[in-house]
């Protein structure tokens, strides 16, 4: 026992020590001659496990992109410092999961446990971005003088057109479409502010709303006690609940991930809506959704993938099978870059870390299973045909009826390789707005994350090309949808959805979902 407390103390230390050391060098400048080495570095490990960089920009014009970053490092520069030079070079790859992720400081437990007992900033609120103006659009912790519809004019002094405009850089969607950004910053703004600035106790912010300036300091509070307890017994119950699992409560946007309801006395019409396609018990939520709605006599379905990034291809396969009219295959084979490049995803990571000893025992296994699973055909690599990749037919509960498909900018990922899926099997009227994932597919999957050398910066490189058993578009651009209907800022902020409501102006006797 006397060992066992003299090594954890050993390991609270040393655990300590690094973190110190670790933070030290996000503040320490790096020469311009080893910056050089992170770019030649990054640009050789995307080539050589990328399976499709050159997409959307030749490779005379990221080689020439590549060159001019090595050029611009002329001066020392902190790893933000070049992380803010680094990241919109990543980003002209136009793949928008593939990016560089901002340096972090690390925190000791005491401070972990301060910060989680406390809420934050920004991160409390959240935002619409119009052009290069931040508005909130939802306050549910009720911040003091904060209402929706106000803009953030100012923070600590500076313009927040400022911000915007330095973030807008850092991110991209797949390809040449323009309506990813805006989502994206919304959500990420505050991300990328503390990232500059740190955790901040407080910020002074200049505010307008209904032509009143006003400025005042916002504070990092801490939660009571009581907040605390009724968070905790909350998330809890809705767990524990059948209903909880199987829809996927997400605790941090106290939503459902998925949900369905009726719209109409009778059950004609159904809304069901995935915000996210996590995969948690996914399988059950739809085979006794797609049940009910086949007992019930339903002839419209409206299926809501709006800001959905995407999540797992395994379900959104499934989604696809109840909304199939016949035998249909699902995605082409998965391409990769060469027959070794699935040797160099993120393998450990999927470990908890007391079980990651059985990873490293079990890795010989993967690797011959990756090597046997990998085939070339026409000079290129493609993984082996599975359940995934081969002819199905549509599930016995499949829905027959009208489908429409609701979708915006911020439909990524997997929500994009459905909606091209169901256009191009003209199964689904798609209303809305054009994607911010591509319509021909994406490069995700599993990932390879490069730690850059001198920099420390991480790069995730995905290594799976993900096409949808359709005919390409060859346009570089999102899904676009058959009926387009962009909202004004003022319908955002007034929580008009006339997108949902187009549709149900299309169907009378319906309701709006709750």
């Amino acid at each position: 026992m006397k060992n066992l407390f003299f090594l954890f103390i050993f390991l609270v230390l040393t655990s300590c020590g690094s973190i110190a050391e670790y933070n030290r060098r996000l503040e320490t400048e790096i020469a311009p001659e080893k910056l050089r080495k992170d770019i030649s570095f990054a640009y050789h490990k995307l080539q050589k496990l990328h399976p499709n960089l050159y997409w959307y920009i030749s490779q005379d014009s990221l080689d020439g992109r590549f060159r001019q970053l090595q050029d611009s490092m002329t001066t020392p520069l902190t790893p933000a410092g070049f992380y803010r030079k680094a990241a919109p070079t990543i980003a002209s790859v136009r793949e928008g999961h593939l990016r560089l992720i901002p340096p972090s400081r690390k925190y000791t437990r005491k401070e972990m446990r301060k910060l989680k007992n406390q809420k934050g900033l920004f991160g409390r609120m959240n935002y619409v971005v119009d052009s290069n103006r931040i508005f909130v659009k939802d306050n549910a912790d009720r911040f003091e003088n904060i209402r929706v519809g106000t803009q953030i004019m100012e923070i600590d002094g500076i313009p927040a057109e400022k911000y915007l405009m330095r973030y807008r850089h850092y991110i991209t969607g797949d390809g040449y479409n323009r309506t990813f950004v805006k989502y994206a910053l919304a959500g990420n703004w505050p991300v990328y502010f503390t990232m500059e600035k740190g955790i901040l106790d407080s910020v002074k912010i200049k505010t307008l709303l209904a032509g009143e300036a006003r400025e005042f300091y916002i504070h990092r509070e801490k939660k009571t006690q009581e907040e605390k307890k009724e968070e905790k017994k909350t998330i809890s119950e809705i767990r524990k609940s059948d209903t909880g699992k199987n829809k996927d409560y997400n605790p941090i946007k106290r939503a459902f991930n998925r949900d369905l309801q009726f719209l109409d006395p009778d059950s004609t019409v159904a809304y069901m809506k995935i915000r996210t396609f996590s995969g948690v018990r996914s399988s059950k939520f739809y085979r006794e959704s797609f049940s009910k709605i086949k007992k019930k006599g339903t002839q419209t379905l409206i299926l809501d993938v709006r800001d959905n990034l995407g999540g797992s291809l395994s379900e959104i396969h499934n989604l696809y099978s109840y909304l199939a009219s016949g035998r249909f295959r699902f995605i082409n084979d998965i391409e990769i870059n060469s027959r070794f490049s699935l040797l160099h995803a993120d393998y450990l990571s999927e470990y908890p870390t007391l079980l990651k000893p059985v990873g490293v025992i079990t890795y010989p296994l993967y690797s011959m299973g990756m090597l046997l699973s990998t085939k070339k055909y026409n000079g290129r690599y493609y993984l082996r045909n599975n359940n995934i990749f081969t002819i199905r037919k549509p599930r016995k509960n499949a829905f027959c009826g009208k489908i429409y498909l609701l979708i915006n900018g911020s439909s990524f990922s997997a929500s994009s390789v459905l909606a091209s899926k169901l256009k191009d099997a003209k199964r689904a009227v798609l209303v809305g707005e054009e994607t911010g994932g591509a319509n021909d597919g994406t490069v995700a999957g599993r990932y390879s994350t490069e730690k850059l050398p001198a920099s420390g910066l991480y790069l995730p490189i995905g290594l799976m090309l993900v096409q949808p058993d359709i005919r390409f578009s060859g346009t570089g651009k999102g899904v676009i949808p058959d009926v387009q209907i962009l909202p004004t800022l003022r319908d955002i902020l007034a929580k008009k959805d006339i997108q949902l409501q187009w549709i149900l102006n299309q169907i009378p006797e319906t309701r709006q979902p709750q």
